[in-house]
């Protein structure tokens, strides 16, 4: 029995079948054997991001004058995919290609974009984009923090919170209020060098149910100096537009993940099905086992038909916010769903630390949450009824 049951999407031509191989030996030979070190210690190690710049896959999808690979959103969901199934936790890299890579790529002045990208390609520069603040998840007109201009240069005030890739980025994407007296018109987005600045400081390492391997910070602002050029594009107040334009893409890479997660759980628990034993034959010859699996296959070919279709919508520049949201809201809800009935077939092993299942049902519960929770998604729907 396999996870789905689906023909290979159109987009997934034989070069790309041939980029999956090198992605899935990157992972399983790089970065696997260090993952049990990685969620004691936090965060991944710091040269996991070199070792991804030189084996071109970092900013994949960024044109190659800017030293990216000149390749799509299929080269970033092959990634994002097989990283799942090696099971890579913690590594962050599919936010610094999918989300802050292209706010550079779509706003930047010519002039950062050669400055930022070519770095960010090697691993230079880790990316981070700070949007949450202790009274401020989805509602991101009402930010606090501050970018006021001083002459030449703007003066930042605030604090974020919940920051993926926060103990390691020093590349962030800030967004913040330029004009405090307006509302989305007073938003923008400034670029923070950490290793540049001062009054900059990182906060704790947040403790979080799952996703053990990867850094999730707060970070906080001080009388942080920062150039005018550092403004990302050459208007203030653009900010708001600039995160609604990009939200497609970070939704539906979420729906990706989740879409992953489905597969690799239930590529785990059919093996497990078939070996372990009760009442003296396999848990799969049980009539319930083959119908929660066959119920679970049955979804997640759906889901994986509707996944590859938004990828085809986002390759052709197609996918709107509303599919963005149902993407993200029905893949990120049937992840839960599905993770957590492959958990009742393990038994008590399921609920063990060490049995990826466990990890994995940790780490699904906040797919509903980050990228504008699954009640956003579904307000964003309703709109277009």
């Amino acid at each position: 029995m396999s996870a789905v049951q689906t023909e290979t999407p159109s987009w997934k031509t034989d070069d790309l079948a041939l980029f999956e191989d090198e992605v899935a030996k990157f992972f399983t030979r790089e970065l696997a054997p260090h993952v049990e070190k990685w969620r004691d210690q936090g965060c991944v190690d710091r040269w996991a991001w070199d070792k991804a710049g030189e084996a071109g896959l970092l900013c994949m999808s960024m044109p190659e004058e800017y030293g990216g690979a000149g390749g799509t959103f299929a080269h970033e969901q092959i990634f994002m995919e097989q990283q799942i199934k090696a099971g890579v936790e913690g590594f962050g890299a599919g936010l610094h290609n999918c989300i802050v890579a292209p706010y550079i790529h779509h706003y930047g002045t010519e002039e950062q974009k050669r400055r930022w990208l070519p770095r960010m390609a090697s691993g230079e520069l880790v990316g981070a984009i700070a949007m949450s603040e202790p009274g401020t998840g989805s509602d991101l007109q009402a930010v606090k923090t501050t970018a006021l201009k001083e002459g030449n240069q703007y003066v930042m005030n605030g604090q974020k919170t919940f920051i993926t890739n926060g103990q390691t980025a020093n590349f962030i994407i800030v967004v913040c209020k330029t004009d405090p007296g307006e509302g989305a018109k007073g938003v923008s987005l400034m670029i923070v060098e950490t290793d540049e600045v001062e009054g900059f400081e990182r906060g704790r390492n947040l403790k979080k149910l799952g996703n053990k391997a990867q850094d999730t910070s707060e970070l906080f602002f001080s009388d942080v100096k920062i150039p005018t050029e550092n403004l990302l594009g050459t208007d203030e107040g653009q900010g708001f537009f600039q995160l609604m334009e990009q939200l497609p893409q970070e939704r539906h890479q979420i729906a990706v993940q989740g879409m992953a997660s489905i597969e690799r759980a239930l590529e785990l628990t059919i093996d497990y099905v078939k070996e372990r034993e009760a009442f003296g034959r396999p848990i799969l010859k049980f009539q319930n086992t083959q119908f929660k699996l066959a119920e679970c296959k049955a979804k997640a070919t759906m889901a994986r038909v509707f996944v590859d279709y938004c990828t085809q919508q986002l390759i052709e520049k197609k996918l709107d916010a509303v599919t963005a949201s149902m993407s993200k809201m029905l893949l990120t809800d049937l992840e839960n769903e599905i993770i957590d009935e492959c958990l009742q077939l393990f038994g008590g092993y399921g609920y063990m630390d060490e049995y990826p299942i466990s990890r994995m049902y940790a780490d699904a519960r906040v797919q509903r949450i980050y990228g504008g929770t699954n009640e956003i998604m579904k307000l964003l729907i309703a709109r277009s009824l």
